[in-house]
This record gives C-alpha cells, structure tokens and sequence, in this order.
C-alpha cells in the first residue's frame, strides 16, 4: 500500500511527464484488442516508428522553438525543398551521398539563421517569418520539380537511409541478433545514468523516490524497451531511421539537460527579461535554436526523400503541424519554458499510433482528421489546466 500511494503522489507530482507515457499504452493496448493483436505485430510497429522518423526529427527541434516562445511554420516545405535538392545533387549533378548530406544539412543551417536573422535581428514576428519562408519553400520546391514532378533516386545507400535496416550478424529463432545486442545496450545505459543520477542526487542532499520505487521504476521501463527491442528484431531489426531517430534524441537530450546552453535556452522560454538581464544573449539563443531548426529539417527532408526514393511536389505538405502537435502532445507548454525532447518523441509517436490503429480500423479520412484534432485539443488543454495548478 504504501508503494502504491508513492507511485500515486509520484504521478501526480509529474502528471505532465507521465500522462502521455500512459497515454501512448492506453492506445497500443487499445488498437491491440480491436485489431486482434495485428496492431502490435512486429512488421506494423517497425512500419509505425519508421514512418514516424522525419517526423519526430521535426518534433524535436520544435519543441526548443516553442520552449523560447516562438514558431516555425516553413519546416515542412524547407524539408520538402531541401530532399529535393539532394535528389538534384545526387541524381543530375552526380554528387555522392556522402557529401550530399552534409551539403543539405549545411544549407538547412543557413536556411535557420536566416529566419533567425528575421525574428532576433529585425525583430519580425516568428508567426509571420516563418509563414514568409514557407511559402517561399512551396514555391522553390514547385520550381524545382516543375520539370518531371517527381525526381527518382536510384543510389541505394541514401535510399537504404529511409529503407534499410541495421545489417543481422545472426538469428536466433528468427530474432535479429545484432538488434538485441543493441537493445539490451540501451537497457544497460539507461539503468547506469538512472543510477547515476540518483546517486548524485544523494551526493547533494536533493530529494528521490523511495529504493523499491525506483526499481520498480527501472524494471518496467527496461521491460518495455526490451518489449519493443524483441519486436523490431522479429521483423529486420532497426532501422537506420530508428538509429537516427535515437541519436537526435539522445544528443538533444544531453544537450537540454547537462550543459550551459541547455539551461539557457529554458531560462530564456521562462522569462526573456530576466534571461537577459542576467546577462543571457536572448538573440544569440534564437540564432542557435532556429539554426537547429533549420539542421534537423533538412534531415526530415533527407529521411523522407530516401523513404520514397523521390523527390516530389507534395513533399513536406503539413509536416510542420504534425511536428507542432507532437510537440504539444509530448508536454511542451505553450506558454514557453517547459518540454522536453524525450517528449516530443513520444507525442511524434502517439500521434502515429493514431493514424496506424485506425488505418487498420477502416477508420475514414475525414474522421482520423478529426481524432487527432481532438487530440491536440485535449493535450493543450491538459497543459493549461496543470499550469493553473501549478499557480
């Protein structure tokens, strides 16, 4: 009784955290039963998480966006421009992968500086910078692809970018062997920086969780990372999106949390006056985010141009409200100074699970449309309401 009422007051006290891990289980478990099991079944929750890669990118630098209390809406349409770029080098100019991408996350930093340029130096709204910029990126992407519509890629090293899959050194009864030896590597680091960071914790006097809560705690999310690990290595294992995906997690999340300019970026959402005050350069953070932004669109545009091994007109159409959603499905507040990126992961992939359980539903267009507007609502609501809370 007593852990129960811990991990009660613990819920409660991190409602903004946990409330979209539950979430996210409530609709797997969902989607499980109405589908007879077809929803979790390896091939659909590899497909599920691959195709939610360019996408969660996207979320990632959003949520830094929004944490300093602004918006960028040309990201779709500079991602959709920028794969298109790279199937003109690598395809009409003969450029190699190797250098094609560099080149294109090069110029994604340029394209974000100058949008930053926009709303630090000039001091133009966010909101209508970004609006400018994404219309000139619809109108460069129609312009670069007006000729064929629709630009094939046949280099197989950058399509394996969207398509392929960490290579198996063995099976084991049909499991991919590499795959697990990568997931239980993820499981040993995650349960050494647990234990870290409670240890130090504990150096410095602050308070933590109970020893059997922690555990439970360490146990059920290891179960689950090796639950997904045991599924994606029944299929073909991960996939160089998923490896992609989780090193943009992984270095913004150390970003964010262990270093100076990470907790600048949150004392500038929080309070710009006082940030700058204290002797923060509000601009030369709007600078870095926006040029972030730009980088890690240029990156969704890599993944979902080497996804569809083409170039085409309608790349990047509304990929910049998906990745907002996630963002605020994953905790980010839009009062600015609070979200994580691990967040923004798992708002990227509630969303997808949506879209996923009611495709194999049969679920209308129309309605999903609607669904996951619902959805958005209900995730910013719940952020208004715990903030209130919190006042």
């Amino acid at each position: 009784m007593k852990l129960l009422g811990e991990a009660r007051s613990l819920v409660k006290a991190n409602i903004r955290d946990y409330g979209m891990y539950i979430a996210l289980i409530i609709i797997m478990l969902t989607f499980s039963i109405l589908t007879d099991g077809l929803f979790m079944s390896s091939r659909n929750i590899s497909n599920l998480i691959d195709a939610t890669g360019y996408i969660a990118v996207l979320a990632v630098g959003m949520t830094l966006v929004i944490v300093i209390r602004h918006i960028d809406l040309s990201v779709g349409f500079a991602a959709g421009f920028l794969g298109a770029i790279a199937a003109i080098l690598l395809t009409q100019m003969g450029i190699p992968y190797y250098l094609t991408i560099p080149i294109i996350l090069g110029l994604g930093i340029v394209v974000g500086l100058f949008n930053g340029f926009l709303v630090a130096q000039i001091g133009i709204p966010s909101f209508v910078a970004s609006l400018a910029g994404m219309l000139i990126f619809r109108g460069a992407l129609l312009r670069v692809t007006e000729k064929s519509g629709t630009i094939i890629i046949k280099d197989e090293q950058f399509n394996a970018i969207g398509n392929g899959f960490v290579p198996a050194i063995a099976y084991v009864n049909g499991l991919n062997l590499f795959s697990l030896i990568l997931g239980l590597l993820f499981i040993a680091f995650y349960i050494y920086s647990e234990i870290s960071k409670r240890r130090n914790k504990l150096k410095y006097h602050f308070e933590v969780i109970s020893g059997p809560m922690f555990t439970i705690k360490v146990v059920f999310i290891s179960a689950i990372i090796a639950y997904i690990t045991w599924i994606l290595a029944g299929y073909n294992g991960f996939s160089w999106t998923v490896i992609i995906m989780l090193l943009v997690v992984a270095v913004y999340h150390f970003l964010t949390t262990k270093t100076v300019l990470g907790r600048h970026i949150y004392a500038v959402g929080s309070n710009p006056e006082a940030a700058n005050l204290s002797g923060i350069s509000v601009k030369k953070i709007t600078y870095i985010v926006f040029g972030s932004m730009g980088m890690l669109s240029a990156l969704s545009g890599i993944l979902f141009t080497a996804r569809l091994q083409s170039a085409t007109t309608t790349a990047g159409t509304l990929f910049e409200l998906d990745a907002i959603a996630a963002a605020y499905v994953g905790g980010v507040s839009a009062a600015g100074g609070v979200g994580k990126v691990t967040g923004s992961i798992i708002g990227a992939i509630v969303m997808a699970s949506l879209s996923s359980g009611m495709n194999l539903l049969g679920v209308g267009i129309s309605y999903q449309y609607m669904i996951r507007g619902a959805v958005l609502a209900i995730a910013v609501v719940f952020d208004v309401m715990t903030r209130r809370k919190r006042a």
